[in-house]
């Protein structure tokens, strides 16, 4: 006879200590939840699909972008979704803490972040990768991936019940993808960093992932060399025959920074149609 109460009573314990009650299991919401989206540019961009999703889901939010050039774009979509729109150029000394400060100062807490920025000098995106400049890659490590881990450190004492950290990737930093140059070792690091955050940051209950959404034509994803040509073949390949949608990226992110993936940390995520899966 197999002893089924124990476990029953194991479950139960464990979901109280993280605050679940078994009535009432996480659902994939974010009522209640606070949350910093940084990388609004157009209503292309990621973070903007992300933002659009969370506030469907109930969530409180602050969005960033880039700098006060632009707002032109950025600012009519965060007016569209009723919430601040702070520049932030991650370059300049002080500009992280002062969009943290700011966003805690309107929402009082985190429990969610979003980072969604990446960028390469385009002569160094364009060239062969062993031909990259030093000055150049460096800058694309600092505002691609180094961002991110600043972001954590500045974050994450204003997130006293824990939550989630997701960054933004693609499939280049897993496999030599044509044209996408330089960018796939960063993102190859940035994966990297997000394993070590998750374990560095479990302890306080911060969880952290990476997204990899399939190609979409983003305004940093116009700077790859024939992207066109790219989105062409993922949708040839694609099992789903298909592009992913900027709503699918949304609603991955949403449920990422929900109490339903309590139980995850430290992975990289598709969101690609099934991309990464064909050979």
């Amino acid at each position: 006879m197999t002893a089924t109460a124990p476990t029953a009573s194991l479950a139960t314990s464990l979901a109280a200590s993280l605050g679940i009650s078994p009535e009432t299991s996480p659902t994939f919401s974010l009522s209640g939840k606070k949350g910093l989206i940084l990388g609004f540019a157009n209503e292309h961009s990621i973070a903007y699909g992300c933002a659009r999703e969370a506030q469907r889901q109930g969530a409180d939010l602050v969005a960033s972008c880039v700098n006060e050039k632009a707002l032109k774009w950025a600012q009519p979509l965060s007016q569209q979704l009723g919430i601040p729109l702070i520049p932030c150029d991650v370059e300049q000394p002080g500009a992280l803490q002062a969009l943290v400060d700011q966003a805690v100062a309107h929402l009082g807490h985190l429990d969610f972040v979003v980072h969604s920025i990446a960028w390469a000098p385009l002569d160094d995106l364009h060239g062969a990768v062993i031909d990259s400049s030093a000055s150049g890659f460096a800058r694309a490590m600092q505002i691609s991936c180094h961002s991110f881990a600043e972001l954590a450190k500045l974050c994450a004492p204003h997130m006293p019940h824990g939550g989630s950290f997701v960054t933004m990737t693609y499939l280049g930093a897993d496999a030599a993808v044509p044209h996408y140059g330089m960018m796939g070792p960063v993102k190859a690091a940035l994966e990297s960093l997000v394993r070590y955050m998750a374990v560095e940051l479990g302890p306080r209950g911060l969880r952290v992932h990476a997204v990899s959404p399939g190609p979409i034509l983003t305004r940093a994803a116009s700077g790859i060399a024939n992207f066109d040509a790219l989105m062409e073949q993922a949708r040839r390949t694609a099992p789903l025959g298909r592009l992913v949608t900027l709503e699918e990226i949304g609603r991955l992110n949403a449920f990422l920074c929900s109490d339903a993936s309590s139980g995850m940390t430290g992975q990289t995520i598709y969101v690609d149609a099934g991309c990464h899966a064909v050979a």
